[in-house]
Formats: C-alpha cells, sequence, structure tokens
C-alpha cells in the first residue's frame, strides 16, 4: 500500500509530536500516593488532548505557502469544525483497528452535550476522533501522524 505524501510542514509536525511525546511520557504525574496512567483517563480528557493537537497539526499544515494571518485562521476555522471532523472520521474509518475504533467509539459515547448547531451525532463523531486523536498522541504518535497524513486538508 503506497503511503500517503507529506508536505514539509506535516513533516515537521511529526517531529514535534515525536520530541513532545517522549517529553510528556517522561513527566512524573503524581499526585500524592497516586500516580495517573494514561489508560486512566476520561475519553473527554483525551478529546480535550486531541482537540488541541489537531488544531496545531491543521495550523502547522497550511503554514506554507505563507499567506495573511486572516487566511490562516479562516482555512483552520474551517477544518476544525465539528462537521470537517466527522468528515475526516469517516475516511479514516476503514484504515483503523478494531482498538482504535473502540476509543472513538469511547468518545463518541462520552459527547452527552447537546450541541446547538449541528445533530449529536456529527457531534460525538468528532468528540470520537479528538478522543483518538488525544489517545494517539500520548500512546502512539507514529500511528497518529500515519492516520493524519491520510487526511485531505487541502
Amino acid at each position: 500500500m503506497p503511503q500517503p505524501k507529506q508536505n514539509a510542514a506535516s513533516q515537521s509536525f511529526a517531529s514535534l509530536v515525536r520530541e513532545r511525546t517522549e517529553i510528556c511520557l517522561k513527566i512524573d504525574c503524581s499526585d500524592g500516593d497516586r500516580v495517573y496512567q494514561i489508560g486512566q483517563l476520561s475519553p473527554l480528557t483525551l478529546a480535550y488532548l486531541g482537540d488541541a493537537v489537531y488544531e496545531l497539526y491543521v495550523r502547522t499544515r497550511y503554514l506554507l505557502p505563507p499567506k495573511r494571518l486572516a487566511d490562516y485562521h479562516d482555512r483552520v476555522v474551517d477544518c476544525v469544525r465539528a462537521e470537517s471532523q466527522a468528515a475526516c472520521w469517516q475516511a479514516l474509518e476503514p484504515h483503523l483497528s478494531e482498538e482504535e475504533k473502540e476509543i472513538f467509539r469511547r468518545g463518541r459515547n462520552a459527547a452527552t452535550g447537546k450541541p446547538r448547531r449541528l445533530s449529536p451525532e456529527l457531534y460525538g463523531q468528532a468528540t470520537g476522533l479528538e478522543t483518538l486523536i488525544g489517545y494517539l498522541y500520548l500512546q502512539n504518535p507514529t500511528r497518529l501522524n500515519e492516520l493524519l497524513a491520510r487526511l485531505d486538508l487541502d
């Protein structure tokens, strides 16, 4: 199977993710006598992280060629909206392992809010994708970069 092409910005993002993940996993996340494991993080906590990671990925992806700041903003906002994230989920689903699909399902099922401007189904899909991204950011950044490279964000 041919590997998706990566532009310079996404390759740079891949390096950044590897470096930051190595730092993150070395941090002692202890609270008194309790040490937290990644597996103990709630799906919504992973989605919170995944939202930030995904937005950073999209911002990095659009840096080249240089544009006006307003143009960057418009493109990024369009990509990080829940509707766009749901479409990304649908594009990635055939490429996911059963474990990854289970992480997605946990995030989707945890999305209990009532969004104003979109259906609960789309909101759940977006939250599920963010959960998966947050999980992979912490557990397997190489796999995260493989999946993100499959997205057609241009």
